[in-house]
């Protein structure tokens, strides 16, 4: 049974009815594995930073139960984002066991709390399927990127990136994305910082827009259920990310699931204690981030 939840989740503020993806299958399960990190940035859309506990440290054993359940329900990857998931000290414990059973892709800032830890990544070369990594390269103006990761930052995470690589791991990189961006230029000099870098130039490249610190309220078009069918195909609402993934974090001592990687400063997004129970629950476009899914196609996937 669905839980009670606000006349937001089904309307908007002008009263019309809101938009809402149902789940089709769950191909890709994210885990959280907490909101501590070693920087503290102040555009992260988890506000994240040293010691933050809003979302705990993921543990095996915490994970172990939902890998299982995903691994019954067909899915397709695992993937794993923070704050800083290094920070977490069963990571790779984690990442042994997840691998097993699929791939898996792991969101980092690629600075210290990699480089500490990167000797032991070297269990995970011989993973029945492959461990990827993405690494934050905010944008290719060293100033620019390290006026909000910390000084310094810009070239610890290439160092990152080269350590990643040459241990044989798939690598790729998140940028942020600017309004009215000229995507081709910018994907461009990407590459070509890449090359400069010492690594591929056709490495694959995840552009976000500004999603604001949690609890934002940003002054966006509420989406309707209009907007999803004028607007969108049911092929196009197949792809946004709770069509065919949900995430797994622990709040307060307990594991929950949310319907997506961008919602979890909302709970009415919690759609409860088990995959399959997420899987059957239409999730509402309320949050202002999902505008973002909407207008731009943001997804925090690879697959």
């Amino acid at each position: 049974m669905e839980p009670i939840r606000s006349r937001d989740w089904y309307s908007t503020p002008e009263g019309q009815p809101r938009g809402y993806i149902r789940p089709h299958a769950l191909r890709e399960l994210w885990f959280h594995t907490g909101t501590a990190c070693n920087l503290s940035c102040p555009f992260c859309l988890e506000g994240s930073k040293p010691g933050d506990n809003r979302l705990q440290l993921l543990k095996l054993v915490d994970a172990e139960p939902f890998i299982d359940e995903a691994a019954a329900m067909g899915v397709e990857q695992f993937s794993f984002t923070g704050g800083e998931p290094f920070l977490a000290k069963d990571l790779i414990r984690i990442l042994q066991r997840a691998s097993e059973v699929a791939p898996c892709l792991v969101l980092t800032n690629g600075t210290d709390a990699l480089h500490k830890r990167i000797d032991q990544l070297d269990v995970l070369r011989d993973s029945a399927h492959p461990v990827s990594f993405r690494v934050s390269i905010d944008s290719i103006d060293r100033g620019e990127h390290d006026e909000g990761r910390g000084e310094g930052n810009f070239d610890r995470a290439f160092e990152g990136l080269r350590l990643l690589h040459a241990r044989g791991f798939h690598v790729s990189i998140a940028r942020h994305m600017k309004v009215d961006e000229d995507t081709p230029s910018v994907a461009a000099q990407y590459a070509a910082l890449l090359v400069e870098q010492g690594l591929p130039a056709d490495l694959t490249q995840v552009a976000f827009p500004d999603f604001l610190p949690p609890g934002s309220h940003a002054d966006v078009p509420g989406v309707t259920t209009h907007c999803m069918t004028q607007f969108q195909s049911e092929a196009s609402r197949r792809n946004f990310m709770c069509a065919f993934s949900k995430m797994v974090l622990k709040q307060n001592n307990r594991m929950r699931v949310y319907a997506c990687t961008l919602v979890d400063d909302d709970p009415e997004y919690d759609l409860g204690l088990t995959l399959h129970e997420a899987m059957e629950q239409q999730v509402s476009m309320k949050h202002h981030r999902c505008f973002s899914c909407f207008r731009y196609g943001s997804s925090c996937s690879e697959i």
